[in-house]
């Protein structure tokens, strides 16, 4: 009980970590952008009007999330999502959406129970 209190733990953290990732709009972006390939974080810094250094701070919070994985060619550290991570993260979006329309659904099953008014005797 202890020890699985523990990895929940660890998830939970896991999870918050990578859902205060996705909270910024760039981060976002950055993501988006390294789907479909790999870039060069100075790539990546000319699409935004910040510093490199501020980049670079998106990047190592995606990191830590594990959104993306850096990989170091020569004097370059290219950049790529990790889809794992996303879909851990979309999993844990559709288990809430589940829970949601279950309880919508009972709420409407209660109201279709409940007698009409004026005809309860």
């Amino acid at each position: 009980m202890c020890n699985q209190m523990v990895v929940d733990s660890e998830r939970d953290t896991e999870v918050d970590r990578i859902f205060q990732a996705l909270a910024d709009a760039t981060r976002r972006d950055i993501v988006a952008r390294t789907l479909t390939h790999e870039l060069s974080v100075s790539a990546i810094a000319e699409h935004y009007a910040m510093s490199f250094a501020a980049v670079q701070k998106h990047v190592a919070v995606l990191e830590r999330a594990s959104l993306i994985t850096k990989v170091r060619r020569g004097r370059e550290q290219l950049v790529h999502s990790n889809a794992d991570t996303l879909r851990r993260a979309a999993q844990l979006l559709d288990a809430y959406e589940k829970i949601w329309h279950s309880r919508a659904a009972r709420i409407g099953d209660i109201l279709l129970a409940e007698p009409e008014k004026g005809t309860e005797q």
